[in-house]
């Protein structure tokens, strides 16, 4: 590992500690080198707030070492005015003499305009450093811009044999069917923290009243689509308590009057089918979306095609019938196990 590789990697840890709440932005870390010294890091504050350079550089207790420093950022620095003002302008404004940046940003507002901007200032810029890990990092944020779609995790438990939920029973109170042990829905309450949205077909609403929020996790709760072609979801359930922001997804164009739905936020598709879902998606800025559900749901995105991560508790039981749990014909590439539950994750594609 050389020394950019090294100072960047740095980066990218710093990094992960912005993951599910910079949204809409990426997640970047910074470091700032003098001498071999990091005398400065940073990464992204909550949207509105500081990018990941202007709070490395606020860092710097000595800004006039900032003359004879080199600033590392996982990701190119912004050009244009947003909410803040461009991070490129900052790094001029300081004489900061070279510029050390893992991927360039895909975002049209930004693609190499902040490498020419820090150029054209005389200031030194090498791009390209560990690209992929830094890919890697903002995979949601790029695979919006560059396949204007959500980044889709499919995710889900199911027993030793192979379903993932017991026969249906109509006398049955609505409520999850637990296959996966507390740790693991921590951990799934977790995951849920990072994403944007979160999608579950009408079933899942139903026969499981699901929460879909982040409770047993800090963070925010991603946006909760649910599908419900027809209607059918009880306003009295979970999904429409208004806890979180809901998005009906729905073919019912005229809402008779006196029902309840009116009060929902609704937009209308034609087929349900998860192109179109992803679409709606991308007209809400979901840079990604995790689907909870159900079999059916999952699987019209494994058969699309259409998606790029999936994560699949296994859980020591046995159900001997019920619902069939989808099944990916790829082989995990890692694994793990919380206590009893075993975990795997499938990745689609590789980030190019």
């Amino acid at each position: 590992m050389n020394i950019h590789e090294f100072y960047i990697k740095r980066c990218i840890e710093i990094a992960k500690n912005g993951l599910g709440h910079t949204y809409p932005n990426p997640s970047v870390g910074c470091v700032i080198v003098h001498k071999e010294t990091i005398i400065g890091e940073g990464y992204t504050s909550p949207p509105g707030q500081a990018h990941a350079e202007v709070n490395a550089i606020h860092s710097v207790s000595d800004p006039s070492l900032l003359t004879e420093s080199t600033l590392y950022v996982t990701l190119e620095p912004c050009s244009h005015y947003g909410r803040t003002p461009p991070c490129a302008d900052l790094i001029i404004t300081h004489k900061i003499p070279r510029v050390v940046i893992g991927t360039l940003d895909s975002n049209k507002e930004v693609l190499g305009k902040g490498v020419r901007k820090l150029e054209e200032a005389g200031i030194e810029v090498i791009t390209g450093i560990l690209e992929q890990e830094c890919r890697e990092l903002n995979r949601r944020f790029l695979c919006f811009h560059e396949k204007q779609r959500p980044y889709i995790i499919l995710k889900w438990a199911e027993s030793n044999d192979g379903f993932i939920a017991p026969p249906s029973d109509p006398d049955k109170k609505p409520e999850p069917v637990w296959l996966s042990n507390s740790g693991s829905r921590q951990l799934v309450h977790k995951w849920r923290s990072e994403e944007m949205g979160i999608l579950i077909g009408t079933r899942t609403a139903i026969l499981d009243n699901p929460r879909l929020d982040t409770r047993t996790w800090y963070g925010n709760s991603p946006v909760r689509f649910v599908i419900d072609l027809n209607l059918k979801i009880p306003t009295r359930y979970h999904v429409l308590d208004k806890s979180v922001r809901t998005i009906i997804i729905t073919l019912a164009e005229n809402c008779p009057e006196s029902t309840d739905m009116l009060q929902y936020e609704k937009v209308f598709i034609a087929n349900g089918l998860p192109n179109e879902i992803c679409r709606i998606a991308v007209k809400y800025g979901i840079q990604s979306l995790i689907v909870e559900g159900g079999a059916q749901t999952i699987n019209s995105f494994i058969s699309e095609d259409l998606w790029d991560e999936a994560r699949v508790f296994t859980a020591p039981i046995k159900l001997f019938g019920g619902v069939q749990a989808p099944k990916i014909e790829i082989t995990p590439i890692s694994g793990m196990f919380i206590e009893n539950d075993k975990v795997s994750l499938y990745r689609n594609k590789p980030v190019n």
